[in-house]
């Protein structure tokens, strides 16, 4: 069972459930899924993956389900990860694991609900995240919902014999439009 914590037109985050250990295995395997992933390397096994949701749930960790609101089909995660209360930053990171859903605006969407999530919920002032070069299409979303590039490290990361350069991308509060929560607590 899902629960709409922030819910868009195309999907909605929900706490992640023991149920979503299944999925998040199978997409952690899936080279086609993780070839952009700092995981891309590593082995997910079923208990693993059993244990990690309980342990995010265990500490409360800003980690959600991204689930298609036509079918309350989980189709990824996303989640904000070393929070800091002092200085009110955090850095994001998402995955779409359902490649159909690739390319539909899913992961736009899921990004600026979590987005909501840190600025408004979280009070967040800054939030970033990295990403691969090559992985284009994530690049244009980020940027669609606002994300500005601050940085590169050069030749960062090596795959299939290639080097990689990571992006460092940033945005803060003030640069973000609530698409839900402003709307729902002015609705209230």
């Amino acid at each position: 069972m899902y629960c709409k914590k922030l819910i868009g037109a195309k999907c909605y985050l929900s706490p992640i459930s023991p149920n979503d250990a299944e999925p998040f295995t199978r997409w952690m395997n899936d080279l086609e899924v993780t070839q952009y992933l700092s995981t891309v390397s590593k082995q997910i096994s079923y208990p693993g993956e059993v244990q990690f949701i309980a342990d995010m749930q265990r500490t409360g960790s800003p980690i959600f389900s991204i689930v298609d609101t036509a079918t309350d089909t989980v189709i990824g995660n996303c989640s904000l990860m070393g929070v800091d209360n002092v200085n009110h930053n955090a850095e994001v990171g998402i995955v779409i694991g359902e490649k159909s859903y690739l390319s539909k605006g899913y992961g736009t969407e899921a990004m600026s609900l979590l987005l909501d999530y840190g600025f408004n919920i979280l009070n967040l002032q800054s939030i970033m995240l990295r990403v691969y070069e090559q992985n284009k299409r994530a690049i244009r979303s980020y940027e669609k919902v606002g994300f500005k590039r601050f940085g590169v490290r050069r030749k960062s990361r090596c795959i299939a014999g290639e080097y990689q350069g990571t992006v460092y991308m940033d945005i803060l509060a003030e640069e973000f439009t609530s698409p839900f929560v402003k709307k729902t607590v002015a609705g209230a």
